[in-house]
């Protein structure tokens, strides 16, 4: 006889297996990988869905400029049975980092923004603090900004139910806290960041960073259907939000209202919306080759230790392949954007499952797609 363990595990188990076989994959266009490299890619999909029980997910990969494959699996909305397809709106997390640093360095690259002055000269909604701290910096997370954190009797900051209308408007949940280091002294990962930059960004503009966003991103790369991510919106194709259940299986994910957070993880897109991101990136159709080459460089402690971080970016090396690298997390989302410039290449992937962990599936998928770029 089973133990209960057991029959619990056979039944997540037989509940993903259906998950995946009812929710065939759907095809945004002939895909143009040979059918048998397709048919590997689906098999890993698949696979790494059951062992992650990831209820939908979408796939775009992007060959010399071109989406090659695009599919959807599971489903975006278990309860009512609606499938996931290369339409459906997931959450991009912290995607919207490489984004909002985009438009930060176009504005550079015309001489709008100075990334070494200290942000209060565009944002000065900010604080100023005992040190300058400067949009070079923020981009690369040296800014000395805190990341979230848990208050004691409080909700943690990441499941924020608060809704902001403006992106100044969530400053005083973090801008008036100490810096965490000085600036440039340490690598420390921050969200609230990027809001400062979201700030730099309408004040070296003059425009609202949504529409700065879509002037110098969105439409330039053709991504129709990434917006901001309101909870209030009736949004077509929009997916549920799941997380894991402890002892196994999945839930609803708890409610998060993002605008606080809209420049570093407040977007909703499509994977096929994040592989036009990534070939109009390594195109130059966004920024030109020295202000792409200076996001793509690897940022440094003044005492000169590695980050492993860009500008916007995280840079990877695989014997000697560079990889540009960017993933996002939160409540009911698990994302990836990967690139190999040097091979045309790009992958997106896109969950409504928080801590699906996706490195695995495209460390898998990415080998094979180089491989058959050597061939």
């Amino acid at each position: 006889m089973l133990s209960a363990m057991k029959k619990h595990g056979l039944q997540v188990r037989i509940v993903f297996v259906a998950m995946l076989l009812a929710g065939a994959p759907l095809l945004a266009q002939q895909a143009a990988l040979p059918e048998s490299l397709a048919n590997r890619i689906d098999g890993i999909v698949r696979e790494q869905m059951e062992m992650h029980h990831i209820p939908g997910l979408s796939i775009a990969i992007a060959e010399h400029g071109q989406i090659v494959f695009s599919r959807g699996y599971g489903f975006a909305d278990l309860e009512n049975q609606v499938k996931a397809t290369p339409e459906t709106e997931f959450r991009t997390g912290s995607i919207a980092k490489p984004m909002t640093a985009t438009v930060a360095m176009k504005l550079w690259q015309e001489g709008k923004l100075d990334l070494d002055a200290p942000v209060q000269k565009y944002c000065p909604a900010f604080p100023r603090k005992p040190w300058p701290v400067t949009t070079r910096e923020l981009l690369g997370h040296l800014g000395g900004i805190r990341h979230y954190v848990d208050k004691p009797g409080a909700e943690p900051e990441i499941l924020s139910v608060v809704h902001y209308a403006h992106i100044v408007d969530s400053f005083p949940v973090f801008a008036n806290d100490p810096l965490v280091a000085e600036p440039g002294t340490k690598f420390e990962y921050s969200t609230y960041g990027y809001n400062v930059v979201g700030c730099v960004i309408e004040g070296a503009s003059g425009e609202p960073f949504m529409e700065a966003l879509q002037q110098d991103v969105l439409g330039p790369a053709q991504m129709t259907e990434t917006k901001r991510d309101d909870v209030f919106a009736i949004i077509p194709h929009r997916s549920r939000w799941y997380s894991p259940k402890p002892g196994g299986g999945i839930e609803n994910a708890h409610m998060v209202d993002t605008s606080n957070k809209v420049p570093g993880g407040g977007l909703l897109s499509t994977s096929d919306d994040l592989a036009r991101f990534a070939i109009a990136t390594m195109s130059g159709e966004l920024v030109n080759d020295k202000t792409r080459g200076l996001m793509w460089t690897e940022q440094k402690t003044l005492d000169g230790k590695e980050t492993g971080y860009g500008l916007g970016w995280s840079i990877r090396n695989d014997n000697g392949e560079r990889e540009i690298v960017h993933t996002g997390g939160q409540p009911g989302a698990s994302t990836i954007l990967y690139m190999v410039p040097g091979r045309g290449i790009a992958l997106a992937v896109m969950t409504n499952v928080d801590a699906s962990g996706l490195f695995p599936l495209t460390h898998e998928v990415i080998p094979l797609l180089e491989a058959a770029e050597k061939k």
